[in-house]
């Protein structure tokens, strides 16, 4: 089922079996599908970034999620970017999540609310220091900041794959570890940083050194998290 382009500001009610879903438009640029009948997942297309703002104004505080349809490059459609919404999403507390493929010309993005104990990325760290500079940071996106920063979590933000390196308490691990060294150089980007997150992720040093030494064992039997 689907709606195509309601009124400007209407509320328009969609019932999947005993469900419905009330959506708030905030332009006539957007629109909505139900992608299975068994549940309420709405696909939300907006033409630009303040149309995506100004849902997350009107339904940030009550919605439990939103997937974004948004336009590969090089088709020639126009949608917010995958940029754009998300620093939209830091700015009304909400963060990006699972991805899907849809079609040639799109993809899909979920949404939803930070949970209380959803980490940060130093990316995303620095994302919204600069929103914060730039003064578009919305007072959900700081509620949930100062949350994180007074249970650490703010503090212990991990750092992304791309820029993540190995720590010296892991390496050198891995150079008294021959044959987990040669192992670990062997993996590819997906399972080294499996093994990088879950140590920078640890809370407490013992935890850290334990974990440095499950994964020596687990490197030194030649296994890995992912296939």
């Amino acid at each position: 089922m689907t709606i195509e382009r309601p009124a400007f500001g209407r509320t328009t009610d969609v019932a999947v079996g005993i469900n419905a879903v009330r959506l708030r438009t905030p332009s006539p640029h957007m629109y909505a599908t139900i992608q299975d009948s068994d549940m309420t997942e709405c696909v939300l297309t907006f033409a630009s970034q303040i149309e995506w703002e100004s849902w997350l104004g009107q339904n940030g505080s009550t919605s439990t999620e939103a997937w974004l349809r948004l336009a590969k490059k090089g088709t020639g459609q126009r949608t917010v970017t995958y940029d754009q919404a998300l620093e939209s999403a830091l700015c009304y507390g909400w963060i990006d999540g699972q991805k899907r493929a849809e079609s040639e010309q799109y993809w899909l993005q979920r949404f939803t609310p930070r949970s209380a104990k959803s980490i940060w990325s130093k990316l995303n760290k620095d994302r919204a220091e600069a929103l914060i500079a730039a003064g578009r940071m919305r007072p959900p996106g700081l509620y949930e900041i100062e949350k994180a920063r007074k249970d650490g979590r703010w503090k212990a933000a991990y750092t992304s794959a791309s820029n993540s390196t190995v720590p010296d308490d892991l390496q050198a691990a891995l150079d008294a570890n021959p044959g987990a060294r040669k192992f670990f150089a062997t993996l590819n980007g997906r399972n080294r940083y499996a093994i990088l997150f879950r140590i920078q992720n640890a809370k407490k040093p013992e935890t850290r050194a334990r974990k440095i030494g499950e994964f020596i064992d687990m490197l030194n039997r030649g296994e890995t998290f992912h296939p």
